[in-house]
């Protein structure tokens, strides 16, 4: 059984026992956290939500937040002399789904 969860604004497919990487949640670190916004439980009995699957959550438990790999952000104006260079971190939460409660 799989499902796909909606977190921080981007879809997730997920299932029990997997390890998923999302945008910070304000959660402690070894804490459960509940995904209530479930667009779609797929297995035997497939259900399709329009938008949310009523009454299914997903469970997990926060493993570690973190963030993520540097990225370069470099603007550049040619023959202007017009150049900047930013840096960014995305911060993310680790965590390992224990249940889908369909």
């Amino acid at each position: 059984m799989y499902a796909i969860i909606e977190t921080g604004g981007k879809q997730v497919k997920v299932a029990a026992g997997d390890v998923v990487y999302v945008e910070k949640l304000d959660v402690e670190a070894g804490e459960t956290v509940t995904f209530d916004k479930v667009l779609f439980v797929g297995g035997e009995d497939a259900k399709v939500g329009s938008p949310l699957v009523a009454d299914v959550t997903v469970t997990g438990k926060v493993e570690k937040h973190g963030r993520q790999k540097k990225i370069i952000v470099f603007k550049y104006k040619a023959k202007k002399n017009n150049r900047k260079k930013q840096g960014h971190r995305q911060p993310y939460t680790k965590v390992v789904i224990d249940a889908i409660n369909a």
